[in-house]
C-alpha cells in the first residue's frame, strides 16, 4: 500500500500533483481529486491507483471533448479523431463520447440536419456535395439520407441560384449558351444533379436577348480579331472561328461576324 505524502497545486489552475511515499507519482484534475477525496495520509492500493488513473483519463477526455464541442457542433468521428490526436486512449475516448451522447451534446442525426439547414441558408453546395461532406465527417448513410429527404427541389434550386448568380454578369459579354454551360459546369462541380442544374439555369437565365447576343458577339469577335490579326487571312479566320465557337456562338453567328455584318470589315481593320 502506498501512502499519499503530499498533494500540491500546479501552476496550471485545476491540476494537482500527487506524491506517494515522498515521490511524485501522478497528477490529477480537481474533479478527480474530489471524486476520490485524495488527501495527505490516505493509503492507496495498486488497484485503487489504477482506478484513479483510469477515471482521470476519462475526465481528461470528457473535458477535451466538451471544449472541442463548445466552438461548434461536431460528429462522433470528429470528436473521436480529435481525442486521438491528443493521445487519449481508445477506451477513454469511447467513454467520453458515450457520456456526451447520453447528455445530448453529441448526436450525428441532429448534426446532419443542422449541416443541411446551414447549407440551404448560406451554403453553395448541392445534395451530392453535402452528402460527400457528411460522409467524410463520419455520419452514417441512413442519417445523411434522412436529413436530405426533407429538402425540396425548390430549396436546392435556391442554393444553386446563389452559387451561379455572379455568372449572370457575363450576359452580353459572351453567348447565352456559354453562360448556360458555365453555370451547368459550376453547379455539377458543387454536387447538383444534371436535372437540378438544368432547372436552375432555365429559371435563372432568360431567353437570349437579340441585342445582348449581338453585343456579346461584337465584343468577343473583336477580341478574337485582335488576338489573331497577325496571321494570314485563312489561318486568322480558322482561329477566330475556333475562338468564337468555344465562347458559345453558333456557326451562323460566327459567319455573320466574319462577313462584317456585326462590325463592318473596314472598321475592324482599324483595330
Amino acid at each position: 500500500m502506498a501512502i499519499i505524502t503530499k498533494v500540491s497545486a500546479q501552476k496550471r489552475q485545476g491540476r494537482y500533483n500527487i506524491f506517494l511515499d515522498q515521490e511524485y507519482a501522478f497528477s490529477v484534475s480537481e474533479k478527480t481529486l474530489a471524486e476520490f477525496v485524495l488527501l495527505k495520509g490516505q493509503e492507496l492500493s495498486p488497484q485503487k491507483i489504477n482506478e484513479i488513473l483510469d477515471y482521470e483519463a476519462s475526465a481528461k477526455a470528457s473535458d477535451l471533448a466538451a471544449r472541442y464541442l463548445s466552438y461548434q457542433p461536431r460528429t462522433v468521428k470528429e470528436v473521436t479523431d480529435y481525442l486521438s490526436q491528443h493521445e487519449i486512449s481508445r477506451s477513454a475516448a469511447k467513454r467520453a463520447v458515450n457520456e456526451l451522447t447520453q447528455l445530448g451534446y453529441l448526436e450525428d442525426a441532429a448534426y446532419a440536419r443542422l449541416f443541411v439547414k446551414n447549407n440551404l441558408q448560406v451554403g453553395k453546395n448541392g445534395p451530392g456535395a453535402v452528402r460527400r461532406d457528411l460522409k467524410k465527417k463520419g455520419v452514417d448513410d441512413d442519417l445523411i439520407e434522412a436529413a436530405l429527404a426533407d429538402v425540396t427541389d425548390e430549396e436546392w434550386a435556391g442554393v444553386g441560384k446563389r452559387l451561379v448568380k455572379s455568372l449572370l454578369g457575363q450576359q452580353g459579354k459572351i453567348a447565352k449558351r456559354e453562360v448556360d454551360r458555365k453555370m451547368q459546369t459550376k453547379l455539377l462541380s458543387h454536387g447538383f444533379s444534371g436535372s437540378l442544374a438544368q432547372a436552375v439555369t432555365q429559371d435563372l437565365v432568360p431567353e437570349a436577348d437579340e441585342d445582348q447576343e449581338r453585343a456579346a458577339l461584337a465584343k468577343q469577335g473583336l477580341k478574337a480579331y485582335k488576338r489573331f490579326k497577325r496571321y494570314e487571312p485563312g489561318v486568322r479566320e480558322q482561329k477566330m472561328r475556333q475562338y468564337l465557337y468555344s465562347h458559345g456562338f453558333s456557326g451562323d453567328e460566327i459567319s455573320a461576324f466574319l462577313a462584317g455584318e456585326i462590325i463592318p470589315l473596314e472598321e475592324l481593320e482599324e483595330y
